[in-house]
């Protein structure tokens, strides 16, 4: 007995100084720095924000609304929320919350098991006498590990970094779906302009046909010019199915993008031929700024807090574990005794891996690993949004400064071929000249229209490069009703289906700071 109080007095001062000595291992996750992005001015970016009008706010969350068109505001937001894509995004974030829940409830007794057993046995003799007997039980065992080394903790920590990844990545598919509609919108409206410049510029060359037939039957004219006209008008034909073709192809795109199947699409009727137009409104904000903001840049921060909670957890695993287990069971037989027996037991339990031939160790090193890799590829992601973001502004200003050049050169082209036409009819030039200038038209019209339509691609460019257009989403739910009805008749989702999405200007909280479990 005195060695036992002995060893008692020994016991209770070390369960002391190991409960004070708990401690949360692994490194603390601070947000990666990028060492060139702070005295970065955004290359052709800070030129085009000099020129931006000033006066007027940024409207960078709902930019495709400063082209003023209806049709369009109306694509984006159905686009939106109907995307395909999208609505995934919104599911992984279902997903990650249902990962959160389950991180966090490491912290309770993660073994919680109700067991019972019933047994009913007998014998028969020759005589036909025989005798029967039962045995029953039912047990309750309970396990809990305690978060000594801040496993869990580092696991509820991974776990709420990877559902902020998931929003952000949520916000990102925003962004690329509201550029993408836009995008397409864009480029049907500037190939149903080519459609009718290709149009008018036929119907003109059917005329000059026309006139040289009538020269040549009337023995004014050689066949030569019958043919070159004709060959002119016909190649012109030709040109027209292939703009038809592209059209369909990407309406179809457009109506993909809109979760819709193939077809004709109504909104488009208002508005043909005509190529929305926009300016780049004021721009407030520091390439630096804009690029921390943009969701992919988020996404790929939010990755590398999950992956720096997984360095703790696996450096966890290379100290003991300790747990309460417990146990109450109720046993009673027919055999002997009628009565019952109450059995229980309660203690601690302790496991160390203490040879692991470099196993344990080793896996440290895998997550820290990782962890590089995906600090590397966060360097990337900024470097490629940068890029991204320069490229577009230069785009967007050269390709401006060439419209009202191409406008002046189609002035003149249409000036030369009336001028060609006159003197054509009046005998002072020959029939080359007609043609020269109506291919001289119609490459000029070609031009300005790709020019035009490359001014609002770029535009959007700018615009998706900023990282806008995500900021609506997060007030629209991430299902719709019917999908909602069909997760909860399904499964037991509870509150986390209507859960609302965090405001846009919420962060991910930081790292605990306290080494107390």
């Amino acid at each position: 007995m005195a060695a036992t109080r002995a060893l008692v007095r020994m016991a209770v001062p070390a369960a002391v100084a190991l409960l004070g000595g708990c401690t949360t291992l692994g490194p603390d996750f601070h947000a990666p720095q990028v060492p060139w992005l702070q005295g970065w001015s955004g290359g052709a970016w800070r030129p085009l924000a000099d020129e931006a009008p000033r006066g007027a706010p940024p409207r960078d969350d709902e930019w495709w609304r400063q082209f003023d068109d209806p049709v369009l505001d109306q694509l984006v937001a159905e686009a939106q929320r109907l995307n395909p894509g999208v609505r995934t995004a919104g599911l992984r974030i279902l997903e990650a919350r249902a990962q959160l829940g389950i991180a966090g409830s490491a912290l309770y007794p993660q073994l919680q098991q109700l067991s019972s057993e019933a047994l009913v046995a007998g014998n028969r003799g020759s005589n036909g006498q025989g005798r029967t007997f039962g045995s029953f039980g039912l047990a309750f065992d309970l396990a809990w590990e305690l978060d000594f080394w801040g496993k869990f903790k580092r696991g509820i920590e991974s776990a709420d970094a990877a559902y902020f990844s998931s929003i952000a990545l949520y916000d990102d598919v925003q962004v690329l779906v509201a550029a993408q509609a836009a995008s397409l919108y864009a480029t049907i409206r500037a190939t149903e302009l080519r459609l009718r410049i290709a149009n008018e510029n036929a119907a003109i060359q059917r005329r000059s046909l026309e006139i040289t037939e009538r020269l040549f039957r009337s023995g004014n004219d050689a066949e030569l010019d019958v043919q070159q006209a004709r060959s002119q008008y016909l190649g012109t034909l030709a040109t027209i199915p292939e703009i038809e073709s592209s059209l369909r192809q990407t309406r179809n795109a457009l109506c993909v993008l809109l979760a819709r199947p193939p077809d004709a699409l109504p909104e488009l009727q208002g508005g043909r031929a005509k190529i929305p137009e926009a300016r780049l409104e004021a721009i407030v904000d520091l390439p630096a700024e804009m690029l921390r903001r943009r969701p992919d840049v988020r996404a790929a921060e939010m990755q590398l807090a999950a992956q720096s909670a997984q360095i703790g957890i696996s450096e966890a695993a290379l100290y003991p574990s300790i747990a309460l287990a417990g146990s109450v069971g109720l046993s009673a037989t027919t055999f002997g005794s009628p009565g019952a027996t109450l059995a229980w037991g309660l203690g601690p339990a302790l496991v160390w891996n203490v040879f692991d031939h470099g196993r344990l160790t080793n896996q440290v090193l895998v997550q820290d690993a990782r962890f590089q890799q995906l600090y590397e590829q966060y360097q990337d992601v900024v470097l490629r949004a940068a890029r991204e973001l320069d490229d577009a502004a230069s785009s967007f200003a050269y390709t401006r400064a060439q419209v009202g050049i191409l406008r002046d050169a189609v002035q003149a082209a249409r000036r030369s071929l009336d001028i060609a036409t006159v003197q054509y009819r009046e005998g002072l030039v020959d029939f080359q000249r007609v043609l020269d200038s109506q291919r001289a038209l119609f490459s000029a019209q070609e031009r300005l229209v790709a020019s035009q339509g490359g001014v609002v691609q770029y535009l959007i460019a700018v615009y998706k490069a900023m990282g806008g257009g995500w900021q609506a989403g997060r007030a629209r739910p991430l299902l719709d009703d019917t999908t909602q009805t069909t997760m909860g008749e399904r499964s037991d989702w509870k509150a986390l289906l209507q859960a609302p999405l965090p405001p846009p200007s919420a962060q991910f909280p930081p790292p605990p700071t306290s080494d107390t479990p």
